[in-house]
C-alpha cells in the first residue's frame, strides 16, 4: 500500500525532448568524449593541473564533507525502520525513618533493590510513514553526491579556463613585443629621414605615439598574466609563490573534437540533472511520509528482567519480571498541522519539479549554445587568419616603400596599425575557440565512459 501512495504522490516531468541537438546536424560518431577530456589538448602541464585539482581542491573536499554529512543524516533518519534495544540495570539501598508512627514494623529498616531489565519498542510501518522518510534522506545523499560531481566539473573548468587564459597572455605579450620591435624599426626609419630632410617632425611624433601605444599595452597583459596563474594556485590549493606555470603558446594545443550526443543521454550525463532528479525524488518520498501522518501509529513496547532485594538471588526464576504493550494512536484534531506539513511537502515537491524541468531545459540550451559557439568562432578564426595575412603583407610592402622613400606615412602608419590589432584580435579569438571547447564540455557534464553511452552524433 505505501508503494502504491509513492508512486501516486510521483510527478511526471512532461519533458519535451529532441531527437537531436539543433546545433549537432546529425552525424554519428564511434567514439564518446573520454572522462579524462582534457588530455585531449594536448598539455602535459594542463594534465598535470587537472589531476592535482582533483584531489587537493578544497571545493571538492567541503562537497566530499556534504555526502558524509547526508549519509549520517539518511542514517539517522533510517533508525526508525528497526527496533530500539535498551538495557538496564539499577542497584538501590535505602533506610525507613525510624521516628515516624507510620512506618510500623519497618521502622528504621534497610532495604536493597537490585533489577536488570532489556526494554524494546518498535513502531509497525504499516503505512511507510518511516520507509518514505528514509528514502527521501537516501535521495538528498544521492543528491549530494552529484552536488559533488557538478562542484568538481566547475573546477576543473575553471582550471582549464584560467590556463587558456594564461597562454593567452603569454602570446599576447609576445605580439605586442614583436609589434614594439616592428613600430621601432618604422621610427627608426622615419627619423633617418627627418635628418635627411625628407621626413618631418610630424610624421616622427605620429609614429612616437604608436610606439608608445604598444608598450602600454603589455603592464595590463602582464598584470592578466599574474592573475590567472594565481587563480590556478587557488584551484589547486597552495599558496601563488608555490605554483609555477610555464605556460607556453595556444597554438602548441591540439584541438580535440568533441561530440555531443543525444539529447535524451543528457539526462544521465549531466550532474546538475541528476542533482535536481534526486531532490525532486527526496520531496516526493516526503510527501509519501506526510501523508502517512494522517493514518494510526501502532507501537509495540516490551521489557523483561529480573529484579531482587538480594545480588544473590537476582537471576533467579521466581524474580523475573515482563511487560507488554501495544497501541495505536490515531490523530483526531491537531489544529491543522498534519494537514499543513502535506501541503507543504507537496509545494516543495512542485518546486523540486520546476527546478528539475529547468534544469533539463537550460541543459539542453547549454549545449546548443556551446556547438554555436564552437562553430563561429573556428569560422572567425578561419576569416581572421585571413585579415592577418594580408595585413602583414601590407605592413612589408609598406615598410619596404617606407624604406625606399616612396611610401605615404599615412599609409605607414594604418597598415602597421591594422595589423597590430588583427594579431591580437587572433589570439583572442584563439582563446574564444577554446573556451567553447571547455564550455560544451561543461555543458555535456564532463566526459562519460562508454557504456553509459548508445548512439551519439557528430558536431
Amino acid at each position: 500500500m505505501s508503494g502504491c501512495i509513492l508512486q501516486k504522490d510521483l510527478p511526471d516531468p512532461a519533458l519535451d525532448i529532441p531527437a537531436a541537438y539543433k546545433e549537432a546536424r546529425g552525424r554519428s560518431i564511434d567514439q564518446p568524449p573520454a572522462l579524462d577530456w582534457w588530455r585531449g589538448f594536448g598539455s602535459a602541464e594542463l594534465t598535470t593541473l587537472m589531476e592535482e585539482a582533483q584531489t587537493v581542491n578544497l571545493d571538492i573536499a567541503a562537497a566530499t564533507s556534504r555526502i558524509l554529512q547526508a549519509d549520517a543524516q539518511a542514517r539517522i533518519v533510517g533508525a526508525a525502520l528497526l527496533p530500539f534495544v535498551s538495557a538496564n540495570a539499577d542497584a538501590s539501598r535505602s533506610r525507613s525513618s525510624g521516628g515516624s508512627s507510620t512506618t510500623g514494623l519497618s521502622a528504621g529498616r534497610e532495604f536493597s533493590n537490585f533489577s536488570a531489565s532489556l526494554s524494546a519498542s518498535y513502531e509497525i510501518d504499516f503505512w511507510g510513514k518511516n520507509r518514505d522518510a528514509t528514502l527521501s534522506a537516501e535521495e538528498l545523499s544521492n543528491a549530494s553526491r552529484f552536488d559533488r560531481d557538478v562542484v568538481a566539473l566547475t573546477t576543473l573548468t575553471a582550471v582549464a579556463n584560467a590556463y587558456f587564459q594564461v597562454l593567452t597572455a603569454q602570446d599576447r605579450i609576445r605580439i605586442a613585443t614583436n609589434n614594439i620591435a616592428s613600430a621601432q624599426r618604422v621610427y627608426d626609419a622615419i627619423k633617418q629621414r627627418l635628418d635627411v630632410g625628407t621626413g618631418t617632425d610630424l610624421d616622427l611624433a605620429q609614429q612616437e605615439s604608436v610606439l608608445a601605444g604598444q608598450k602600454a599595452l603589455v603592464p595590463p597583459l602582464r598584470q592578466t598574466l599574474a592573475q590567472n596563474i594565481n587563480i590556478l594556485a587557488t584551484l589547486v590549493s597552495r599558496p601563488p609563490e608555490r605554483v609555477t606555470v610555464t605556460g607556453g603558446s595556444l597554438r602548441r594545443l591540439a584541438l580535440p573534437r568533441v561530440t555531443p550526443g543525444l539529447p535524451s543521454e543528457l539526462l544521465i550525463q549531466r550532474p546538475d540533472i541528476r542533482r535536481s532528479e534526486a531532490q525532486l525524488a527526496s520531496t516526493t518520498a516526503s510527501v509519501g511520509n506526510a501523508r502517512a501522518q494522517f493514518f494510526p501509529t501502532i507501537q509495540l513496547t516490551g521489557s523483561g528482567g529480573y529484579q531482587s532485594a538480594a545480588l544473590a538471588s537476582l537471576f533467579t526464576p521466581q524474580t523475573a519480571f515482563f511487560n507488554l504493550a501495544a497501541g495505536a494512536t490515531q490523530p483526531i484534531f491537531d489544529g491543522a498541522r498534519i494537514q499543513g506539513n502535506f501541503d507543504l511537502q507537496k509545494a516543495r515537491q512542485d518546486e523540486a519539479l520546476q527546478i528539475y524541468r529547468r534544469a533539463v531545459v537550460a541543459a539542453f540550451a547549454d549545449v546548443d549554445n556551446a556547438l554555436v559557439a564552437l562553430r563561429q568562432t573556428s569560422e572567425r578564426l578561419r576569416l581572421q587568419a585571413e585579415v592577418v595575412s594580408a595585413s602583414r603583407r601590407a605592413f612589408d610592402l609598406a615598410e619596404q616603400r617606407l624604406r625606399a622613400g616612396t611610401a605615404d606615412i599615412i599609409t605607414v602608419l594604418n597598415t602597421q596599425l591594422t595589423l597590430f590589432q588583427a594579431e591580437d584580435s587572433l589570439v583572442q579569438i584563439r582563446l574564444s575557440r577554446f573556451l567553447a571547447i571547455v564550455s560544451l564540455y561543461q555543458a555535456l557534464g564532463g566526459g562519460w565512459s562508454r557504456r553509459d553511452v548508445r548512439t551519439v552524433n557528430a558536431l
